[in-house]
């Protein structure tokens, strides 16, 4: 069952491909419905570490693990409001391509360089090293690098030829399957353990507390407030693997119904993968790597005839996740590197490009991939540096979209203060914060990166009008949006659906507190 339906998403993804322009081919020709936008985004934004990573998480820690999804439900709306109009205004391919149209050439280069690295050497490579160790479980027998190169194969064989058109159509199925695959197995969790959780929320035991004491280890109630929301506008609003989804929305209005839409399906992730983590302590005890947690649940839970569709769905979180990522560090490539070196390129021959990259991207991903097994700490030594390096560059965007003083130099100066701090940081951490958790590390970069972007920009000459057009924010437009907003049907409004989030989100933050 599980080969068959990879063959269907192939063919699927290849049937709905459009690459007869870089518009269609980077951006779905620009046309996707609010529906399709949601899920897609949701599709892209479970990867291993939601899956995974999260469950594993939530084997470990609890319930805490799933604040970085409710502080990044609030930021969907900010970024639903705020920071999506602007982007679809600018009519940009690329989220460094915003900090062009807002700066200059210099911190649209150095975002999308930290960016494609980041893609291939960290998430990519590690979707294919989840996608390996679960078929691993599977058949111990078989070869980790064979399989990395099949996965491989497999997201490239649609991804490639038919771009984001195909990558979001795949997702479409994917987000479905997933969605449904992980109910059934939450319910069978529940069935086994139910009482287990239910035990533990009657006792107020800390496992399913949200809120948590400042001296928590895993997430301190100042943490949710200075520092997850900082991490959440990273994810959520300059990612351009999820931000690329958003941006091929036929009209600002869909677009952010879309980014609404995935906030209600991410309350989901509460009940099918952080629940299911906790009660999995309880029902598989002692295991020595809680990253393991969500592939033993499915192979010991499942019985035999839904078996095929659960591993369906764990594999649709990890195809979906490495076309997104393929789909977006190409257009990275293409666009922000190779469209600026060749300005005489057509439109075809930058779909011909980013092929190529793609093809470059999966090939150093896949050779990558397994290496991460054998070096581990360095790769949450990358983690690490890459949580140092997000609050600078979450601080240009949100002093360039709000203060109009902001200028080029002091964006370039902030960007690069804050590389250099990431790199004293990952070196010399004992010595200048000691055991500060990162939570606490995030909003002080951020701020301090702030002030290096704000006193740069007052020694150089405030930035023309044509660099502050459809790049920041404008109080008047925002007022006469509000206005067109009262006369529309509340069933039309996504501000009535994005305050419904909140309070939902409130609510549960309520229940778990």
């Amino acid at each position: 069952m599980v080969l068959l339906y990879l063959f269907f998403i192939v063919l699927w993804g290849l049937k709905n491909g459009k690459s007869s322009d870089s518009q269609s081919y980077f951006l779905a020709g620009r046309t996707m419905p609010w529906w399709i936008v949601g899920l897609s985004l949701f599709a892209a934004s479970i990867s291993s570490t939601t899956l995974i990573g999260q469950s594993g998480d939530s084997y470990h820690t609890g319930l805490a693990v799933f604040n970085y999804n409710l502080t990044g439900i609030i930021v969907m709306v900010l970024f639903a409001v705020f920071l999506l109009p602007l982007y679809i205004k600018s009519r940009i391919f690329t989220i460094p391509e915003f900090l062009e149209k807002r700066f200059d050439s210099r911190s649209r280069y150095y975002f999308s360089g930290i960016c494609i690295l980041g893609n291939i050497f960290l998430d990519a490579a590690g979707a294919l090293y989840a996608a390996a160790l679960i078929i691993k479980l599977i058949l111990p027998e078989a070869d980790l690098q064979m399989i990395i190169i099949v996965f491989a194969i497999i997201s490239a064989s649609y991804t490639i030829p038919g771009g984001l058109s195909s990558a979001i159509n795949a997702e479409l199925i994917q987000a479905i399957i997933l969605i449904l695959g992980s109910v059934i197995l939450t319910i069978f969790c529940f069935q086994q353990g139910g009482d287990y959780f239910y035990g533990l929320f009657a006792d107020g035991d800390m496992l399913v507390k949200l809120i948590r004491p400042l001296s928590d280890s895993a997430t301190p109630w100042l943490g949710l407030i200075v520092g997850m929301p900082i991490l959440g506008i990273y994810f959520w609003a300059n990612n351009q693997t999820l931000v690329q989804r958003v941006l091929s929305s036929r009209n600002i209005d869909e677009g952010r119904k879309g980014v609404i839409f995935t906030g209600y399906l991410t309350l989901l992730t509460l009940f099918i993968v952080a629940m299911p983590g906790l009660i999995a302590r309880h029902l598989f005890p002692g295991l020595e790597k809680p990253d393991m947690v969500y592939p033993n649940m499915v192979l010991q839970l499942m019985p035999i005839g839904l078996l095929g569709v659960m591993l369906s769905a764990l594999l649709s979180a990890l195809t979906s996740t490495l076309s997104a990522i393929l789909n977006s560090t190409s257009t990275l490539f293409t666009i922000d590197f190779y469209a600026k070196f060749n300005k005489k390129a057509d439109s075809k021959h930058l779909v011909f490009v980013g092929k190529i990259a793609s093809c470059v991207i999966i090939i150093l991903s896949a050779i990558w991939a397994p290496q991460i097994g054998h070096f581990g700490s360095l790769l949450k030594y990358y983690q690490e540096m890459l949580s140092y390096i997000a609050p600078p560059i979450v601080a240009t965007f949100i002093m360039g979209v709000f203060c109009k003083r902001v200028n080029a130099n002091g964006a370039f100066a902030g960007l690069i203060g804050g590389l250099v701090m990431a790199v004293l940081l990952l070196f010399f951490k004992q010595y200048l914060v000691g055991e500060l958790h990162f939570l606490f590390i995030v909003p002080i970069l951020f701020g301090l990166s702030c002030l290096i972007i704000y006193g740069f920009s007052l020694l150089y000459p405030a930035p023309s009008e044509l660099k502050l057009n459809d790049t920041t924010f404008n109080v008047a437009e925002f007022k006469d949006e509000l206005s067109r907003m009262r006369d529309c049907k509340w069933y039309d409004n996504y501000l009535f659906y994005s305050v419904v989030l909140l309070l939902l989100s409130a609510v549960i933050w309520i229940i778990f507190s």
